[in-house]
């Protein structure tokens, strides 16, 4: 039986975020004010329903401050949008040697469309997005609010 790799976000908050991609002149493919940073990381054995899953979990997460100084607002609340960019080092296994394996990470194909699906799902719940450039080098730039950094993945929501 093939086990179970839970699909995996580092999710950050951030006053202003963007990618460019340097062996392109530096291009600039996404570029975000206010909102989230999504590290998205695609498994092996993931599907759209763990697409869905983490897209409302990102979309819900209550840690942007309200009047009182309280985490207690999300990304809709404060009109914030969300930058996605595909991660595939979230996979990384270090148990053993000095050099990670990523085995556990999804194929190109899978995780690209998941990918995609991903950042539709958040834009169908009226957020923003931008995106990085799939399976190509990327220089992220972040102003990293708080800092708010947190981990999700599907194993455990």
């Amino acid at each position: 039986m093939k086990r179970k790799i839970p699909m995996r976000t580092c999710v950050q908050r951030v006053q202003s975020a963007s990618v460019i991609l340097p062996l392109e002149q530096n291009q600039l493919v996404g570029e975000i004010g206010t909102g989230l940073l999504v590290l998205l990381g695609v498994g092996s054995s993931d599907s759209e329903s763990e697409v869905i899953l983490l897209a409302r979990k990102c979309c819900e997460l209550r840690i942007f401050e309200d009047e009182n100084g309280k985490m207690n607002r999300s990304l809709a609340d404060v009109g914030g949008a969300m930058l996605v960019v595909s991660q595939f080092t979230l996979y990384a296994d270090c148990r053993r040697g000095r050099r990670p394996s990523f085995t556990d990470a999804a194929p190109p194909e899978l995780a690209d469309k998941l990918y995609q699906q991903f950042a539709e799902e958040v834009r169908q719940r009226g957020i923003h997005v931008e995106m990085g450039a799939f399976r190509r080098e990327m220089r992220i730039n972040l102003v990293n609010d708080g800092p708010v950094t947190i981990w999700l993945d599907t194993e455990f929501l």
